[in-house]
């Protein structure tokens, strides 16, 4: 790792980077003894979502120091040999100050920038619900142990509503800072978790700095938001083509009925397995109708593939390009199936995700008023 080199002038330059910064210098001081030469490493999470290392030094005297130069905001973290936990922080222009005990890591104060600041007032407050989840925990043990059921159900409906009062705690966080790295990181797992409505999701976005909007993190969600308008109900639903089980390749628009279910499953899925035995009595009752379903597997194995639809007497047109989560699964934004589109005769989204009685009422009614 470079170090920064201070001449005659390290003064006087020393007050202009803390003015307008144009590199980060993260100062850390631990309480408790550790040995000098104890390697401390600086780490990112990729891709894969697995830590990599983006740079180490050693601890002396019971400090250690990273310098460099952020040229976007990141979330990263510091990892300490044989010490557990690590410490999570951002790495923006600027110095940034980190004291800890050397046994509690995960509560080290973080301070000095923007981000920092910001990030550091979020986990404070987050941690009073870790608290009070530990306590809860532990107060649960014990009357589970006392075979004390009726404490054990006041229990777990107190910590149902702790539960919501956190999400409504980073809901509002993320509404009141949309200036801050944390806001965009929280709202990616709302996303993804499907926590919010995606119109709630996009509006909260569109809120955030253009800073932020401009991260990694923010590119990421505005890619996902695309996705969703692309699929939102009355979007013309994405054109695809895929193998059939004998191997020809059939597009969606050559597939199209007067009305049509796309429905995304696999041969693993038990609850696709369950709504299929729906599916048939549907089809068979409406084909002659215009219904038509196109089935869009997301297995793994042909063998797999086949087998399903043999066993549970699928006999409408089917596609897969037998790899999971393929290109089509992420053209359409699903994560989980099963999951159903409807479409009209011109392939626009007319309904989507709907099962059981549900889903044959709404299609005996757009069969009606055809």
């Amino acid at each position: 790792m470079k170090k920064l080199i201070l001449g005659l002038f390290a003064t006087a330059l020393l007050v202009s980077c803390n003015s307008n910064p144009d590199g980060f210098s993260i100062e850390a001081k631990i309480d408790g003894e550790i040995e000098n030469g104890t390697k401390v490493y600086l780490k990112r999470i990729n891709e894969v979502n697995q830590p990599v290392d983006v740079d180490t030094t050693t601890v002396e005297n019971g400090k250690f120091t990273f310098t460099g130069k952020a040229d976007s905001l990141d979330l990263q973290y510091i990892f300490i040999d044989k010490l557990q936990g690590n410490i999570p922080v951002i790495i923006e222009n600027g110095t940034i100050e980190i004291g800890f005990q050397k046994d509690s890591m995960a509560f080290a104060k973080i301070e000095g920038t923007e981000q920092n600041d910001l990030f550091y007032k979020f986990l404070e407050n987050s941690r009073t619900f870790s608290k009070r989840a530990m306590s809860m925990r532990n107060d649960f043990e014990k009357a589970r142990a006392n075979g004390d059921l009726a404490t054990q159900e006041a229990i777990q409906a107190e910590s149902m509503e702790m539960q919501e009062q956190a999400k409504n705690y980073e809901i509002t966080y993320i509404k009141e800072n949309p200036n801050a790295l944390v806001s965009v990181l929280i709202l990616e797992r709302v996303l993804m978790g499907q926590g919010l409505p995606e119109n709630e999701i996009s509006t909260i976005f569109e809120g955030f700095t253009p800073l932020i909007k401009e991260t990694a993190t923010g590119k990421r969600i505005k890619k996902q938001l695309d996705l969703t308008k692309s699929t939102a109900i009355g979007s013309k639903a994405p054109e695809f083509s895929a193998p059939t089980p004998d191997g020809q390749q059939l597009a969606l628009k050559d597939a199209l009925g007067k009305i049509t279910i796309i429905d995304f499953w696999a041969g693993w899925c038990r609850p696709c397995r369950a709504e299929n035995p729906n599916l048939v009595n549907i089809y068979n009752k409406y084909k002659d109708s215009g219904l038509s379903i196109l089935g869009v597997s997301l297995d793994k194995s042909k063998e797999e593939w086949v087998a399903a639809i043999a066993a549970d007497g699928l006999t409408w047109n089917q596609v897969s390009n037998v790899q999971y989560f393929d290109e089509i699964a992420k053209m359409y934004n699903v994560r989980a199936i099963p999951a159903m589109f409807i479409l009209d005769a011109n392939g626009v989204i007319i309904a989507k995700d709907l099962r059981g009685a549900e889903l044959e009422q709404k299609i005996a009614e757009l069969i009606g008023s055809i």
